[in-house]
């Protein structure tokens, strides 16, 4: 866990150096560097076991509190629903071979669901993956650059940006070497939903997958 909050922090400065900082990626890089203190003080808790335990999970907790305000939230966290309702988000999709979902659902170190399905057309694949966060702040902070507005970093095998979907922010991926891309939804700020795929000419059928999903059904989700 650690070393994913450490990998958001690490793009979060890169990105600052890459653009112009705007308030939204000021408030993100906040967020971000609030995510690692997060990250620490979980291992502090971790490694006070046998010792001061409640001491450790107390400067967890405060340390939780801070990246809730920094992502604009007030901390507060409800029940993720079951990852079978979270299997009806998943589209059907003409001209493509959906795979049997799988879901998980996990209690600590805080409770979250998900489901995926792979998707197959001739050589080509999607894997589609919906994650209710319970808006957990721990698993939406490591996307918090690459969401705020007009963010963007390219290189010389591809790119990643910001993006709006279907009213939506989100990020969007790209590697031209292995024709592979990732399309990145946060939904109502609470649901993760990632569309990856190989052997692609472009990121156009990420969209054309993400666009198959009813983000307006998610929050009546149960």
């Amino acid at each position: 866990m650690q070393k994913l909050f450490t990998v958001g922090v690490a793009v979060a400065l890169v990105a600052s150096v890459a653009c112009g900082k705007s308030e939204a990626e000021r408030q993100a890089e906040q967020a971000a560097a609030e995510a690692q203190k997060a990250a620490d003080a979980a291992t502090k808790a971790a490694e006070a076991a046998g010792q001061d335990v409640a001491k450790g999970m107390e400067e967890f907790g405060k340390a939780m509190a801070g990246l809730a305000g920094a992502m604009g939230g007030d901390g507060k966290t409800v029940e993720p629903v079951s990852f079978q309702a979270l299997q009806g988000t998943l589209p059907q999709v003409a001209g493509w071979e959906m795979g049997k979902p799988e879901g998980e659902r996990m209690t600590a170190p805080f409770p979250f669901s998900s489901t995926e399905a792979t998707y197959t057309k001739g050589d080509a694949s999607l894997e589609v993956k919906v994650v209710d966060s319970g808006f957990a702040q721990m698993l939406i902070a490591p996307w918090s650059m690459m969401l705020a507005s007009g963010y963007s970093r390219e290189t010389s095998d591809g790119y990643e940006k910001a993006v709006t979907v279907n009213g939506q922010p989100g990020f969007e991926k790209w590697d031209s070497s292995s024709k592979s891309g990732e399309l990145n939804v946060l939904v109502d700020k609470r649901f993760l939903v990632t569309v990856e795929g190989r052997d692609l000419s472009d990121t156009k059928v990420l969209h054309e997958m993400a666009g198959k999903m009813d983000f307006g059904k998610f929050a009546a989700l149960k």
